[in-house]
């Protein structure tokens, strides 16, 4: 394990499954800490704030300081503050993120940007011809991140990678995406962490949008079989994760190997 300072988790699908506790995540949490390791949490939810997050976990016998958490809706708004500093925008979440979103100035009726979180209720047919429109006419849209799904405890979601694509061919322009799988937020985890990134292990269920990238800045890359993994899209996958195992459980005696 001297190659590692940090250990860098997606939450939904890694530590946890529609909030529950995934079997064995708090030891394993605990058992980093215990061993001087620096830990962060990157997550594309935005339907909860760090605060919130943070919150959830605690109660769930895994304690976390926001201060550890970087959500898509956080590093959305700091995007938004540096881009288009005081545009009015029209944010179109599942969630209510007020919080991470802070400094951004909002207006449904008259928007000069258009915000894409997650996808749920909201991501209706207007709605989504809405964000069509305003594209034709040239306003810009960012999304929170590009994820095509999460996993509920009933099944698989849509999320709103899936939506991007049809808008982006529709209007013939590109939707900036800020969230996984975006390096930004790795980059931002890492620093959080005070660690360089060829020191980190990135843990995730999602190959494209959190191991690869991971892989690229140079972190150590594990798959757990948790959450949305399906065997089917590893069996495919042009560029192939470090390690894979079966849970977070199987985490420590890995790092033991490292």
């Amino acid at each position: 394990m001297s190659g590692v300072d940090g250990v860098l988790f997606d939450i939904e699908g890694v530590i946890v499954l529609s909030w529950d506790p995934v079997p064995g995540a708090a030891d394993v949490l605990a058992e980093l800490r215990d061993r001087g390791l620096a830990r962060a949490f990157l997550t594309n939810t935005t339907s909860r704030t760090r605060a919130e997050i943070a919150n959830r976990l605690t109660e769930l016998g895994m304690p976390v300081d926001e201060t550890e958490i970087v959500t898509a809706a956080s590093l959305t708004a700091e995007y938004l503050r540096q881009t288009y500093p005081g545009r009015r925008c029209w944010v179109l979440n599942h969630g209510h993120v007020d919080a991470d979103l802070a400094g951004i100035t909002r207006n449904d009726d008259d928007p000069e940007v258009v915000v894409l979180g997650g996808a749920g209720p909201e991501f209706t047919h207007r709605a989504l011809s809405r964000v069509a429109e305003l594209m034709l006419d040239g306003v810009p849209v960012v999304a929170m991140h590009r994820g095509g799904s999460w996993q509920a405890s009933d099944g698989l979601r849509l999320d709103t990678g899936t939506y991007l694509a049809g808008l982006e061919e529709l209007s013939g322009r590109s939707v900036v995406a800020v969230g996984k799988p975006s390096m930004q937020g790795f980059l931002e985890a890492a620093e959080l962490m005070g660690t360089e990134a060829d020191r980190v292990v990135v843990v995730g269920d999602d190959l494209g949008a959190e191991v690869i990238p991971g892989q690229r800045l140079g972190m150590t890359g594990v798959l757990v079989r948790t959450g949305k993994f399906r065997q089917s899209v590893l069996d495919l996958a042009v560029e192939r994760p470090d390690h894979v195992v079966d849970s977070i459980a199987d985490l420590p005696a890995l790092l033991d190997r490292l």
